[in-house]
């Protein structure tokens, strides 16, 4: 499988969609279906029965995976959205933003 560009904890910027240019940091990724969950972004209604967590039930809102193809990781120093390469250093293969060449943490 190839290296995904985004991370969890990773703050992106959407490129497509109804929530297009919003940012986001990442809760999870879901590497085999190539999709991520973004922090208040591509959010759904949910009808979910009473529980333990919702004792009321009722209609929840919650985010829902969106493509990686549509999201770009935030550049550090300049805070727009850049591609990201890797390099190795040192051993390690690290990854850093196209546009201002700054390490990607």
């Amino acid at each position: 499988m190839a290296k995904l560009h985004i991370k969890k904890g990773d703050t992106v910027c959407v490129l497509a969609g109804d929530d297009k240019g919003k940012t986001g940091r990442v809760l999870s990724i879901k590497a085999k279906e190539n999709r991520a969950i973004v922090e208040g972004i591509n959010m759904v209604s949910k009808s979910t029965k009473p529980s333990a967590k919702h004792p009321q039930g009722g209609i929840i809102k919650m985010e829902a995976p969106i493509h990686l193809s549509n999201l770009n990781v935030v550049d550090p120093k300049t805070g727009k959205p850049t591609r990201v390469g890797f390099k190795k250093e040192e051993g390690k293969t690290v990854r850093y933003s196209k546009k201002s060449g700054e390490e990607i943490k």
